[in-house]
C-alpha cells in the first residue's frame, strides 16, 4: 500500500524458528529484490533497522569516500 509518495507500507513480517524473514513480494517488486541479491541490514537502537541493497550501500559508501 503506497501512502505519501514514495512511502510504503507493506504489511508485517514474521521472523522464523531459524532468524528468517519473507520480504513481501510488493517490496521485492517495487525495489526490484531477486533471488541472490545481497542486503545490508543497518540497525539504530532508537530509530530501528533498515536493509538496503548491498550494491546501493556500496555506490554510497563510494560517494562518501570518494578521492577528489
Amino acid at each position: 500500500m503506497e501512502g505519501q509518495k514514495g512511502k510504503f507500507l507493506f504489511g508485517i513480517c514474521k521472523v522464523g524458528e531459524k532468524g528468517q524473514i519473507v520480504i513481501p513480494k510488493e517490496a521485492r517488486k517495487v525495489f526490484d529484490i531477486k533471488p541472490g541479491d545481497s542486503l545490508v541490514l543497518l540497525g539504530d537502537l532508537k530509530k530501528g533497522m533498515a536493509l538496503v541493497k548491498s550494491d546501493v550501500f556500496t555506490a554510497v559508501c563510494d560517494e562518501v569516500i570518494k578521492e577528489d
